[in-house]
């Protein structure tokens, strides 16, 4: 049987730790009151000389003790007392504050006055908490039953002109006219063009918004038909719907100011609101879900610690105090419930046409149950991983394949994959851990928790990647030795690359297709920055990339082998020397850095925040000194080697003070914590010390491309590709910590749900 202490741990929210009942610190001080009665049941035993003359007296108290007990089957042990408490201005305020006192003398009277005290302050807190979580989830519900309205308004009007107008217009305008509201699939909500316009309201004046009951067509400057209409909006129309109206014209002129033709409202601006406010509906709801839990779990929380007491004290207070729990505003209110029958009646209602069991899949997303296949087949390609490798080994070393044209033209593919492996590996354990110690990761990254990649299907994409190529190079290794032609043998690790693009953006519902597609949306938008918002998803990708530019060049070595037919002349020096070569290296080498400044950059712009300026010049100081890293391997001279050593240890100490105060959150002096922080979710402190002086030396390892070492090509890249590797397990062993101070934050901002923004602007609260 599981304790509850565990229990609870592994059921509350993370992001309201805090909040919930500390059920740990109340079990402390119960076993303070069973230590304290333990002296005197010693003291009774060794002092007890015999029978004594008031024997008879004290057997009369017991009895009448026992009959009065029978008599009051609940006696007033306790009396837990309610009031408002006075704020700092002498005012009311509308906080029920507990208080309890001790009606019933105990032997032990000081520890179960802390007991009681603490259990006060535990169930002040958790009502408050519930109060203020309540009242900010039916302010929300509210806005939206708004929103809804002015979404449900717009439809109606815009139903209505059709209905009125689908005369005056050609079949094909009208068939446009009254196509139906379907569901956009796009992340983004395109901004719109003169060819998607549908309906057209106008007259924006002074006094408001006067609408007339006119259609004309134009046609626009490329010769196709344009329609412009002015919509009769009925006079009960509430206000916030031609407050909406005013505010989507007022967004199209600001946005599109040399739009001719007057001010648009079209279909897909309209998919766009009512996708955010669906999304803004199932957010509410997984709100107060979580709220409803959080209850739930409170209560039980306090039945099992005032059993407990009960227990250890031999009195009876629980039923008196638990009266006052369930008399609390937590357990009493039924608002959340009703809330949420509300929300599933209009969800089903406005985003499902009445069909209940597709909404509740909104509502309710069902995570997909682990299988134990998955646990099965990540151990069978362990083991075929691990056995190719061997046969491989041994059979490069028996046929002596390492030669110069090998390791130019063959190793780049296949060191691309084992890096890409790697880095699948490590992002694998970071789930592990992740999911271990309680971060909630799906919800940093906003990823839907029912399609979202679980640490074994990573170590199953990790494993069955390596098998593949593994079994790729022996196959090649085998018909290169046994005479077949080197340009067509060369073709196998080609044509691998090829089928790993081709499953990456495979359109069917085949191994991880959510998976494989939110990675390109995610790609998409790095290499597009900063013309896309920037989301916590996206420049957590993108620090990967940075770590991966070993990748990358292999990446351009391989693409040019094959494409200029290299591999049919084999001769690789043909994508090894040249101008353009060498700006493809810088270009290569710079892109991940460049990419992130971007980032900051539109981050900056948006949020206004100056920090993001300053990490914007941690990636400037870092492309820098790759540059002057690379301009050295070329040009090696002691000037280029000055230039290197000091724009490489100023990137790195930068990278080093934001990596250890920005993205982790330590080095705080007046921590408890000695140099680290006052919150750490892992137990043992020395894991963090220990991880400080592992990212401080893996940081440096730049120091390797300033020492020519002459060990022969081989060992060369040997060496280079251990380096990488390295660098790429810096960045898995940083991305735990990164995600745990993210965590943190969340948790002291109470933050469990995110706050999806509202399509409409409301000026007039009334309608």
């Amino acid at each position: 049987m599981v304790k509850f202490s565990k229990e609870l741990e592994a059921q509350l929210i993370p992001e309201w730790k805090d909040a919930f009942v500390n059920y740990w610190q109340l079990k402390k001080h119960v076993k303070k009151i069973k230590l304290a009665r333990k002296p005197r049941h010693v003291q009774h035993i060794n002092y007890d000389y015999g029978a004594s003359i008031f024997d008879p007296v004290r057997i009369l108290i017991n009895q009448v003790s026992g009959w009065m007990k029978n008599k009051d089957e609940d006696p007033q042990i306790i009396q837990v007392k309610s009031k408002i408490s006075v704020g700092e201005d002498g005012e009311e305020e509308d906080v029920e504050v507990y208080e309890t006192e001790l009606v019933q003398l105990f032997s032990q009277e000081d520890e179960v006055k802390m007991f009681f005290e603490m259990l006060d302050d535990e169930l002040n807190k958790v009502n408050q908490f519930y109060k203020t979580r309540e009242s900010e989830f039916l302010e929300r519900g509210e806005i939206l039953n708004k929103q809804l309205q002015i979404l449900l308004d717009l439809k109606r009007i815009l139903d209505e002109w059709r209905r009125k107008n689908v005369k005056r217009f050609s079949r094909s305008n009208s068939s446009d006219l009254n196509s139906e509201f379907s569901e956009s699939h796009s992340d983004f909500c395109a901004s719109p063009t003169d060819s998607q316009t549908d309906d057209v309201i106008e007259t924006l004046e002074k006094n408001g918004i006067n609408f007339v009951n006119t259609a004309t067509r134009e046609k626009s400057k490329k010769g196709k038909p344009k329609m412009r209409m002015r919509i009769d909006i009925p006079a009960t129309t509430p206000t916030r719907t031609i407050a909406a109206v005013t505010s989507m014209l007022w967004e199209d002129v600001v946005n599109n100011p040399k739009k001719e033709g007057g001010e648009y409202i079209n279909r897909k601006k309209i998919q766009c609101a009512e996708k955010m406010i669906r999304g803004a509906f199932v957010e509410l709801y997984k709100g107060l879900g979580l709220l409803k839990k959080y209850s739930s779990l409170n209560m039980v929380a306090f039945t099992k610690i005032l059993k407990k007491f009960d227990k250890v004290s031999n009195q009876q207070a629980s039923a008196s105090y638990l009266k006052v729990v369930k008399r609390a505003h937590f357990i009493s209110s039924d608002k959340v419930v009703r809330i949420m029958d509300e929300v599933e009646t209009l969800f089903t209602q406005n985003f499902t046409n009445s069909d209940r069991k597709k909404a509740m899949k909104f509502l309710k997303p069902r995570q997909n149950a682990e299988s134990h296949m998955v646990t099965f087949f990540v151990g069978l390609f362990t083991g075929c991983f691990v056995t190719l490798f061997s046969v491989y080994a041994l059979l490069a070393h028996v046929s002596g394949m390492f030669s110069p044209v090998y390791m130019e033209t063959v190793y780049p593919i296949f060191s691309m994959f084992a890096l890409l492996s790697l880095h699948l590996f490590m992002y694998g354990c970071n789930l592990f851990m992740w999911k271990n110690t309680r971060i909630n990761h799906n919800f940093i990254f906003e990823f839907q928790s029912s399609t979202a990649l679980k640490y074994r299907d990573a170590f199953l994409i990790c494993t069955c990647l390596m098998t593949a190529v593994v079994g790729a190079m022996i196959i090649h290794l085998i018909l290169l030795s046994t005479g077949f032609s080197p340009h067509e043998v060369d073709m196998i690790p080609g044509i691998l690359l090829l089928l790993f693009v081709l499953l990456l953006v495979c359109p069917f519902n085949i191994f991880y297709r959510s998976t494989r597609f939110c990675f390109l949306r995610v790609i998409r938008n790095i290499v597009c920055s900063p013309f896309y918002k920037v989301l916590m998803v996206d420049f957590f990708m993108a620090d990967q990339l940075t770590s991966q530019i070993t990748l990358l060049r292999h990446m351009e070595s391989a693409a040019c082998y094959f494409l200029a037919g290299s591999f049919k002349t084999h001769q690789y020096e043909t994508c090894k020397s040249g101008k353009l070569y060498r700006e493809l290296a810088y270009v290569i080498s710079f892109a991940p850095y460049y990419w992130r400044a971007m980032q900051c950059a539109r981050r900056w712009f948006d949020e206004s925040n100056s920090d993001q300026l300053a990490n914007l010049g941690k990636y400037v100081s870092a492309m820098v000194a790759a540059g002057a890293r690379l301009t050295y391997a070329r040009e090696p001279s002691n000037l280029w080697m000055i230039i290197v050593l000091l724009t490489s240890m100023v990137a790195t100490v930068y990278q080093l003070y934001w990596d250890f105060i920005k993205d982790w959150g330590i080095f705080d002096p007046k921590s408890k914590n000695p140099w680290l922080r006052d919150d750490l979710i892992l137990k043992n402190k020395g894991v963090y010390y220990v991880s400080i002086a592992l990212n401080l030396v893996l940081r440096i390892a730049w120091v390797e491309s300033v020492m020519h070492f002459n060990i022969g090509a081989f060992k060369s890249h040997l060496l280079d590709f251990f380096l990488a590797s390295l660098e790429v397990i810096r960045r898995g062993h940083w991305n735990y910590y990164r995600l745990e101070n993210e965590h943190l934050n969340n948790v002291g901002k109470f933050r469990a749900v995110k706050t999806v923004p509202l399509p409409f602007r409301e000026t007039d609260s009334n309608g």
